[in-house]
């Protein structure tokens, strides 16, 4: 990736969204900034809960041609006429997506912080790798994907990196050279006006 593009957005939607609100405040966002894709992150596993969100979310990103993929739920990709799946088991289901899903799917892996993980899920198929947390976060083992990382696959590898978790201003100035994409949730959808929180973010790319 040349040094000059600038990462695109990635935005991930909050573990549990109110049907009657989060639409618009996603809608409100997309039509603020230019946003890549759109990732489904619900907490629940009850499909019709998942049914109904995918729906509401795919009227919103479709009709501004932005892609919308879920988290982990592989079957149900095709039923609810999404553009793909994001997968947290790193490589393990990479192969058995892309089976299921065809090549024209988005299929992208959480990695977490290991290289050789990320290296697998993309031999395996994946059209994206994304790695985190970046910041300081109490999830998993508390474990810190590096700068150092980024660099390094930004100079060897040419699939698409994501960098999430725990972004802030400082964090996403420094890893703007050396990623392709934010995986922006968390850190815009708690504040008052997200569309203004996701431009202070942009803004910190320089």
């Amino acid at each position: 990736m040349a040094e000059t593009e600038q990462p695109q957005i990635y935005l991930i939607t909050p573990p549990e969204i109110d049907l009657s609100g989060f639409p618009d405040r996603l809608a409100a966002v997309l039509d603020a900034q230019d946003v890549a894709c759109v990732r489904l992150a619900l907490a629940t596993r009850d499909e019709d809960r998942l049914a109904r969100a995918a729906d509401a979310c795919r009227d919103v990103t479709h009709a501004r041609d932005v892609a919308l993929v879920i988290d982990s739920h592989i079957m149900l990709v095709e039923r609810l006429g999404l553009d793909g799946v994001h997968l947290t088991d790193g490589a393990r289901s990479v192969r058995k997506a892309r089976k299921e899903l065809g090549a024209d799917a988005i299929i992208g892996a959480f990695c977490g912080t290991s290289r050789h993980e990320g290296i697998s899920a993309g031999e395996s198929g994946a059209d994206y790798i994304s790695f985190g947390p970046v910041g300081a976060s109490a999830l998993g083992d508390g474990s810190m994907a590096e700068l150092e990382l980024f660099d390094w696959w930004s100079h060897m590898i040419e699939l698409p990196v994501v960098a999430e978790g725990a972004l802030d201003a400082r964090l996403i100035a420094d890893l703007a050279p050396v990623t392709d994409f934010f995986g922006i949730g968390d850190e815009i959808w708690t504040a008052e006006d997200p569309a203004a929180a996701l431009a202070a973010l942009i803004a910190a790319m320089g």
